[in-house]
């Protein structure tokens, strides 16, 4: 693979070989208009170390460090500090003054065991503020950006092995509360090597993102990856993306970007939001690899964005459909290199019975579009209640083992033995054991990973299995004022499974002035498309919960509506579910 034991030791050989070369390109946008900021080699190994001085003499080589920060240079650099110092850095967003990221933080800080909180001058005051609310006045706060706070020459290099832990990656919390992935150098190393060989990457290649740097995508994609070519990346805020998405495109134009990505909604917002006159200045031939994951793929996502920008030098060919998780540092599978995704029609009720099949003429379909093949791992589909291999074609968990596969949750033993230790029983050597159950549901079919949902979920009525992506598509196809991507369907159970959507109206559409007959169209739809009743819940823009790579939060919708926390503007409930959220609204009040 490399030379080096560790990612420390790739950097420090890197910072001293490249110099001047630009490793990372900042771009800012502010009231005087947009700028750049470069960062060389030489700078980033010069403040890494007076970081790192500073880590060491507070004690925290070994410990974990939490860093705080908007999307900058001076989060690259107490990355990197904390690689210098043997620490174990834990990314994560900055707290704010209340609900999800305030939340999640603070339950960060606590699970970690943070030796030492790095952030800027800019938010050191808050983060302090709040380190001394939550109790933790023990831990000290630098803001690293303010000069004369450690000493490069006071810097000594730590004892690290490939096994040391580089990071804790915090998990989305998608479908439970956020957990601490332990990435080790080595599983690092392994993992970026695998990205490298599926984007056919070098040193000559330029990245460009603007992903949250706490996300495992912006972390390992976009900051991590060119550190290990010896390559550059040009990088922005997710604000500025979501403000002016054509500024995404503006960036790969202008620094000649080979690769760079995002979820569905980051494709899809480009299509929508990119005017003829701004497509007319891009020149998006150098975009070699446009990967494409961190949720499920959507063909039409590929279909529209590619005929919207071919006409600006973006080739089909350069999407890069993939598949991975914090739980395996980051990538899985991939499109492979140069070639185009591979699209497919799949019959909707063998799916749910659990085979891939082609539909019938006029037969209810869905389309998948394929994560790729797998690179380094073993990927196996698994009878999730058996244990037992699916056979090709067969629906089942995607159980994967490999070097990039993480050691587990930071304190979850328990947890860790089921998950990250899985067994494969009935094979014809015995149990096979050491699989990392992924939660995810796929199939195999020539060498091709599609992935077809989320195993926790999965909507089980009356024996069918139901995508909830399914039916949120099918509605929101439905009528304009249901807002595509801004839906969450899920089952409640009050002793039977009961089938629930919770869906954003966009309020200037004509269907919106009136929600009861939207409402039982959608019950009239789910009902004759799925044979199950359906009760809907319409509410405002902003309501549905996505987590920082945009994956609906199906599971917090559920815990949302039973809680009554949920404030509709029309709403059609079944009477189970009506029971349930009823009783809980008394016992709030009681």
């Amino acid at each position: 693979m490399t030379g080096f034991e560790t990612f420390t030791e790739l950097v420090l050989h890197r910072t001293a070989d490249l110099g001047e070369k630009d490793a990372f390109i900042f771009l800012h946008d502010n009231a005087a208009g947009t700028g750049a900021e470069h960062l060389t080699y030489n700078g980033l190994d010069a403040e890494a170390k007076r970081i790192a001085s500073w880590l060491q003499a507070q004690g925290a080589e070994g410990g974990q460090v939490l860093l705080l920060y908007p999307s900058s240079a001076d989060f690259v650099k107490a990355f990197t500090a904390c690689l210098y110092a043997g620490s174990v850095a834990v990314p994560a967003p900055l707290p704010g003054d209340q609900g999800h990221h305030f939340a999640r933080v603070s339950g960060i800080l606590r699970d970690a065991e943070v030796k030492a909180v790095l952030t800027d001058s800019a938010n050191e005051p808050n983060i302090s503020a709040w380190l001394r609310e939550a109790g933790f006045t023990d831990i000290n706060c630098l803001a690293t950006d303010r000069p004369g706070e450690g000493d490069p020459s006071a810097w000594t290099a730590p004892k690290l092995t490939p096994e040391s832990l580089a990071f804790l990656q915090y998990t989305s919390g998608s479908t439970s509360s956020p957990k601490g992935v332990m990435v080790s150098h080595f599983n690092l190393l392994s993992n970026e090597y695998a990205i490298q060989r599926s984007t056919s990457s070098d040193e000559n290649s330029r990245l460009g993102g603007w992903l949250p740097f706490y996300h495992d995508m912006g972390l390992i994609g976009h900051i991590l990856q060119p550190l290990w070519l010896g390559g550059s990346a040009a990088l922005m805020s997710p604000v500025s993306f979501l403000k002016r998405p054509f500024r995404w495109l503006q960036m790969i134009d202008q620094y000649k970007v080979t690769i760079g990505g995002g979820p569905n909604f980051a494709f899809d917002l480009c299509t929508r939001r990119v005017t003829d006159e701004q497509l007319a200045t891009l020149d998006l031939s150098s975009w070699k690899v446009a990967c494409n994951g961190a949720e499920p793929v959507r063909a039409e996502t590929i279909r529209a964005f590619t005929e919207r920008f071919e006409p600006a030098g973006f080739t089909p060919e350069a999407f890069f459909p993939c598949y991975g998780m914090a739980e395996t540092t980051l990538l899985v599978s991939g499109t492979p290199y140069g070639q185009k995704p591979v699209i497919r029609s799949a019959d909707i009720a063998a799916l749910e019975l659990g085979t891939l099949r082609e539909p019938a003429e006029g037969a209810p379909a869905r389309t998948l579009v394929s994560s790729g093949v797998f690179q380094d791992f073993d990927v196996r589909i698994v009878d999730p209640q058996e244990h037992t291999e699916r056979p090709e074609g067969g629906v089942g968990e995607i159980w994967v083992k490999g070097d990039s596969v993480a050691g587990g949750y930071w304190k979850r033993p328990e947890t860790n033995a089921e998950i990250f230790q899985a067994v494969i029983l009935g094979g014809e050597q015995g149990p096979d054991a050491g699989w990392l159950r992924t939660g995810d549901l796929g199939v195999l079919e020539s060498g091709q990973l599609y992935v077809t949902g989320r195993l926790k979920e999965m909507i089980l009525i009356n024996g069918r299995n139901i995508y909830p992506h399914d039916v949120e598509r099918t509605v929101q196809a439905l009528d304009p004022a249901l807002a595509p991507g801004n839906g969450a369907v899920f089952s409640v159970d009050t002793g039977e499974e009961h089938l629930v959507i919770v869906q954003e109206i966009k309020p200037n559409s004509p269907s919106a002035a009136d929600l009861p007959a939207l409402a039982a169209q959608v019950r009239t739809l789910i009902s004759k498309e799925f044979t199950v009743a359906g009760s809907v819940v319409l509410v405002k823009p902003g309501t549905i919960r996505k987590t920082t790579s945009g994956k609906l939060q199906r599971t917090l919708m559920r815990q949302l509506l039973i809680e009554g926390k949920l404030t509709p503007l029309h709403e059609v409930l079944e009477d189970g579910v009506k029971a349930l959220v009823d009783a809980a609204a008394l016992a709030s009040v009681g």
